[in-house]
C-alpha cells in the first residue's frame, strides 16, 4: 500500500511491487484503492488482477490480506486451490462463493443500516438534549419575568395603599375641620342677623318719608302748574322783545349815521327844554 493524501487525511494506493522496493517507491501495477476515513472504508478494487498475483505467488501485507479477505479474494483463492487438488468441481466452488458473496453482502448492508440508525439516534438524542437545554432556559427566563411581574405589582399595590392612606387622612382632616367651619359659619350669621335688621329698619324710615313728601305734592298740583304757566308765559314775551331787538339791529347796522344824528337832535332839544 502506497500512501497518498494530505496530513491527518490518509489514502491509500493498493499496488503490486517488488519487495525490495520502497513502500512509496515504484511499483508494478495498481490494483485498487482504500480511504480509511470514510464509513464504512471505501475500498475499490480490481477482483481478477487481484486473484491472479495471489495465483502466481504475490505475498501480500497484513493490511492487503485483510482487504482481500473483505472482498473475498483470498476465499476465492482458496475453493479454487481445492478444485486443484480435486475435492472440489468448479461448479461446486462457484455456488459457495455465491453464498458467501450474498452472506457478506447482507451482512455489510446490515451493519450500514445499523450504522445510520445509531446516526440517526444520536442526532435525535443531541436534539433532545438541545430542545431539553432551551426548556430549561425558557423556564428560568419564564420564572424571571414572572419575578419582574411580581415585583412590579407588589410595588403597584404599596403605591395605592401609601394614597389610600393620605387620602383616608386627608379626608380625616376635612371631616375635623368640618365643624369648625360649622362653628364659623353660625357666628356669621349672628353677627350678619343685626345687621340685616338695620337694613330693613332703614329702609322703612325712608319709606314712610317718601311717602310724607308724595302728600303733600299731591295736595298742590294746581299751584304748581299755574306756576308753570307763569314761567311759561314771561317766557314767550321774552321771545317777542327778541324779535324786534333784532330787526333794530339789523336796521342799526343798515342806517348807522342816521340813528347817531336823530340822537343828537332829540338831545339837543332837551337840553333846551
Amino acid at each position: 500500500m502506497q500512501r497518498r493524501g494530505r496530513k491527518a487525511r490518509p489514502f491509500f494506493h493498493i499496488v503490486i511491487a517488488d519487495g525490495r522496493a520502497p513502500r512509496d517507491g515504484k511499483f508494478i501495477e495498481k490494483i485498487g484503492t482504500y480511504n480509511p476515513i470514510t464509513e464504512p472504508a471505501d475500498i475499490q478494487l480490481n477482483f481478477d488482477r487481484a486473484l491472479y498475483w495471489l495465483q502466481t505467488g504475490a505475498q501480500p501485507t497484513d493490511t492487503v490480506r485483510t482487504i482481500l479477505s473483505y472482498k473475498g479474494v483470498m476465499y476465492k483463492n482458496h475453493l479454487l486451490k481445492g478444485v486443484k487438488k480435486g475435492a472440489l468441481t468448479e461448479e461446486q466452488a462457484e455456488a459457495k462463493f455465491q453464498s458467501w458473496l450474498s452472506d457478506k453482502e447482507a451482512k455489510v448492508s446490515q451493519v450500514i443500516k445499523d450504522k445510520e440508525l445509531s446516526m440517526k439516534e444520536a442526532q435525535k438524542k443531541a436534539l433532545e438534549a438541545e430542545k431539553q437545554v432551551k426548556e430549561a432556559r425558557a423556564k428560568e427566563l419564564a420564572a424571571k419575568r414572572a419575578a419582574a411581574v411580581e415585583e412590579e405589582v407588589a410595588a403597584v399595590k404599596k403605591q395605592a395603599a401609601g394614597e389610600e392612606a393620605e387620602e383616608a387622612v386627608a379626608t380625616e382632616e376635612a371631616v375635623a375641620e368640618e365643624p369648625q367651619a360649622a362653628e364659623t359659619t353660625a357666628e356669621e350669621a349672628v353677627t350678619e342677623e343685626p345687621a340685616a335688621e338695620e337694613v330693613a329698619e332703614a329702609k322703612e324710615e325712608p319709606a314712610a318719608e317718601e311717602k310724607e313728601a308724595e302728600e303733600p305734592a299731591k295736595e298742590e298740583p294746581a299751584a304748581e302748574k299755574e306756576a308753570e304757566e307763569v314761567k311759561a308765559e314771561p317766557a314767550a314775551e321774552e321771545k317777542a322783545e327778541e324779535e324786534p331787538k333784532a330787526e333794530t339791529t339789523e336796521e342799526a347796522a343798515e342806517e348807522p349815521a342816521a340813528d347817531t344824528e336823530e340822537k343828537a337832535g332829540e338831545e339837543q332839544e332837551e337840553e333846551k327844554k
